[in-house]
């Protein structure tokens, strides 16, 4: 699983970013020299698509070889959102009747993007309480190609690995493979948070913070 975004969103992590912009300058990779790193360390079984917004999402097919992989990986879209997701989620169906989807969803991809979607059109639950009520161990990136959102999450069992820093041209890079991650983005790079999220979607920080207050 790979995702690169603009820069703009880049700016939300300046904890990421290498206190030596020299060093970091000489070390870190373009956008596309990511993706071709991601697509030769996985030939014939990996794909990528980049969109008019700046992103960028990689994943690895469904007949990648398993030993090589012990977490499932998965693509979707629907409604022009995107979701790249790796692991595994146990309680689909509780998760379908608390938050009133429409019907239960295909495979782990398809319901984190109707979770998104109840979060963007609903605006009556928190990112952090959605998360923790999803049982599993899994990490995923969802972009809404029709608002430019990113929304990216890691459980907090520690059961799956995801990493996040800042390419060389300022764009923020979020993958489950420490060496494409690190490869790409020199010193700017760290594990992403266990059990934490990002989001770039200002209606989710400004409904956290309201509910903070």
């Amino acid at each position: 699983m790979l995702a690169v975004f603009r820069k703009t969103f880049a700016r939300r992590t300046t904890e990421l970013v290498s206190p030596d912009p020299g060093l970091q300058q000489r070390c870190a990779k373009s956008r596309e020299k990511i993706l071709r790193h991601f697509q030769a360390a996985h030939p014939a079984v990996s794909f990528c698509t980049t969109f008019a917004g700046g992103a960028s999402l990689a994943s690895i097919g469904p007949h990648a070889p398993r030993p090589s992989f012990l977490h499932r990986r998965l693509f979707c879209s629907y409604d022009n959102v995107y979701c790249v997701f790796v692991g595994s989620i146990h309680n689909l169906t509780s998760l379908v009747r608390q938050y009133g989807l429409s019907s239960k969803p295909a495979d782990e991809a398809l319901l984190v993007i109707e979770l998104y979607r109840t979060l963007r059109d609903r605006g009556s639950y928190q990112a952090d309480k959605a998360l923790k009520d999803i049982a599993g161990s899994f990490a995923f990136v969802v972009y809404d190609n029709t608002t430019g959102a990113v929304f990216a999450a890691l459980s907090s069992d520690c059961g799956v690995p995801l990493y996040w820093g800042v390419a060389g041209d300022g764009l923020l890079v979020i993958g489950d493979e420490v060496e494409i991650v690190k490869g790409g983005c020199g010193e700017s790079n760290a594990p992403f948070p266990a059990g934490d999220n990002f989001t770039s979607s200002l209606f989710i920080l400004e409904m956290e913070k309201e509910t903070e207050r």
